[in-house]
């Protein structure tokens, strides 16, 4: 791919205007122009960032879309990407917590060239990492994640900031948006790494975020495991579904503290096993083996 055009893609919920526009601010300060701009208000209106300091001139200029309700990150996420599909004049979309900030300026320079280098390549993961350098260790997308500076192939991403290849979006399909929240990235993950495509963490490209933790939310507990089991059950060979939730049935019952969150974990499984989890398409053990090489079985 020579010279991939760039879109870059934001969700935000409406409740920070400031760091929007911080991000904003870095988007357009970056040493390569993205084509289009893509702003989505999740059950939220948005201002006009049409003319934002430093993005009025983009030759796809800024889309904004405002959805009536909360659709969820992925949701979010997929209602940008069909419009961005649907303009049909980008090849790459990185997308951007709405809370993070590009603190390089030559992180789509080094987007645009990671991809025109490989045609396989299918999602570039960014390093997350707080106002003080620190990248947590959920950050680090291997199971050996004791240096977040080493680079390499790896079996999943980081939703704060990542890169996608159109086509290969089109090949695999957008985000599982019945998820909400939580597992979205390891079910396109596990579909990329199935059809062929390559993932790559690059942590030179850096996304400034807040140190969190995902439990912050109420429904943590629920729909994680919900969706652990969803996950099985659309993307697991049969003989490791079973491997797989009990692995994580006793890491959890192992980590968990609160009684009340293995009590909602305990429903959120439940809830897995009885609702529809979507279409099955079970991954072929040539992905498994890919997987337990890179380092990271999809059991564990």
């Amino acid at each position: 791919m020579s010279e991939p055009r760039i879109a870059v893609s934001i969700v935000t919920m409406g409740d920070r205007p400031q760091q929007v526009e911080a991000l904003l601010a870095s988007v357009a300060g970056q040493d390569v122009r993205p084509a289009r701009l893509v702003v989505v208000g999740n059950g939220s209106p948005l201002p006009d960032f049409g003319a934002f300091p430093g993005l009025s001139d983009l030759s796809g200029g800024v889309t904004t879309i405002e959805l009536p309700e909360n659709l969820g990150c992925p949701g979010g996420r997929n209602v940008a990407l069909a419009k961005l599909a649907e303009f049909g004049d980008v090849d790459v979309v990185i997308e951007l917590d709405d809370d993070g900030l590009l603190v390089d300026d030559g992180v789509f320079r080094k987007v645009r060239e990671l991809f025109a280098a490989d045609p396989r390549l299918g999602i570039v993961g960014f390093r997350i990492a707080d106002e003080h350098g620190e990248t947590q260790r959920r950050h680090v997308p291997r199971l050996r994640a004791t240096d977040p500076m080493r680079r390499g192939p790896v079996t999943a991403f980081l939703g704060g900031g990542h890169a996608f290849s159109m086509e290969m979006l089109a090949q695999t399909g957008p985000w599982p948006a019945e998820f909400f929240f939580t597992h979205e990235e390891t079910d396109l993950s596990w579909r990329a790494l199935d059809a062929g495509w390559k993932i790559l963490y690059e942590p030179d490209l850096l996304l400034q975020h807040p140190k969190t933790s995902p439990a912050r939310h109420s429904v943590y507990y629920r729909m994680t495991a919900r969706n652990r089991v969803w996950l099985a059950r659309r993307n697991l060979p049969l003989p490791l579904v079973p491997a797989y939730l009990g692995t994580w049935t006793l890491l959890t019952v192992a980590r968990t503290r609160s009684a009340t969150g293995l009590r909602a974990w305990a429903g959120g499984f439940a809830e897995g096993i009885r609702t529809p989890c979507g279409r099955r398409q079970p991954m072929r053990w040539r992905t498994v083996w890919q997987m337990t090489k890179l380092g990271r079985p999809p059991v564990i």
